[in-house]
C-alpha cells in the first residue's frame, strides 16, 4: 500500500486530489494537511511514502515545507502542486530537492502518472514547464537568488502575509527583538527598504500566493 499525505489549504481542491488518488488500487491517503507547517509535522508523525504539497499556502508555504521535510529525511518523495509555471519557481523546487512538479491545471490528467513516477524512484515534471526546466539545467551562468536561511524564509512569508513583529514572534516562538533582527537582516540581504518591496519580492518568488477574484 502506497501511503500519501495531501496538503492544500483549499478544501475543495484537497478533496478532489484525495478522490483521484484513492481511486487508484493500492494507494491510500494517510493524512490531509492545510498548510506547510502542519504537513511537516504530519510527515514526521505518519511517515508517508509520498507527500503532495501545494506551494501557495498560509503560515508556511509548500516550498519551505519541502525544505524542512527533506532536512529531516533526504529520501522523502515530494510532489509539488502549484498554479505557477515560472522558471524561477521551477528552479527553486529543484533546488529544494522535490522529486515532482505538477501544475494544478494538469492534475486531472497527470496526477496519477506523477505519483507513479515518484513511486518507482523517478522524477516527474509536468509538460508545460519542461522548457523552463531545460533552461534551468542548461544556464550555467544563472544568477541565484540571495541566500536566505530557512528561518529567514519563514519570517519573510509571515511578514509578507501582513503579520506584525509580535505576531511573527508568537508564531515562531521567538522574542520580538529577535524577529525584528531577522527582518532587518532579510531586508539587508535582499537590498529591500520597505515592507511593500518585501511583499512584492515574496509574491514574485512564490513565497506567498495572491488570490485573483
Amino acid at each position: 500500500m502506497l501511503r500519501i499525505l495531501v496538503t492544500d489549504d483549499h478544501e475543495v481542491v484537497r478533496r478532489g486530489i484525495c478522490t483521484l488518488l484513492q481511486s487508484h488500487q493500492g494507494w491510500e491517503v494517510c493524512g490531509e494537511a492545510v498548510d506547510g507547517r502542519q504537513a511537516a509535522e504530519m510527515t514526521s508523525q505518519l511517515k508517508p511514502d509520498v507527500v503532495i504539497l501545494d506551494i501557495g499556502m498560509p503560515n508556511l508555504n509548500g516550498l519551505d515545507a519541502a525544505r524542512q521535510i527533506l532536512r529531516h529525511n533526504t529520501k522523502q518523495k515530494i510532489l509539488i502542486l502549484t498554479v505557477s509555471d515560472s522558471e524561477a519557481v521551477v528552479r527553486e523546487v529543484l533546488a529544494a530537492g522535490a522529486r515532482g512538479y505538477l501544475l494544478k491545471s494538469d492534475a486531472a490528467k497527470d496526477l496519477v502518472t506523477a505519483v507513479q513516477a515518484l513511486e518507482r524512484g523517478a522524477t516527474f515534471v509536468t509538460s508545460k514547464v519542461r522548457s523552463a526546466l531545460d533552461v534551468c539545467l542548461n544556464r550555467s551562468d544563472q544568477a541565484s537568488l540571495p541566500a536566505l536561511t530557512g528561518r529567514e524564509r519563514e519570517i519573510l512569508q509571515l511578514v509578507a502575509e501582513g503579520k506584525s513583529s509580535k505576531e511573527v514572534a508568537v508564531a515562531l516562538n521567538l522574542s520580538v527583538k529577535t524577529a525584528e533582527t531577522h527582518r532587518s537582516n532579510i531586508m539587508r540581504k535582499l537590498d529591500i527598504h520597505s515592507v511593500t518591496e518585501l511583499v512584492l519580492y515574496a509574491v514574485r518568488n512564490a513565497l506567498v500566493h495572491i488570490e485573483r477574484l
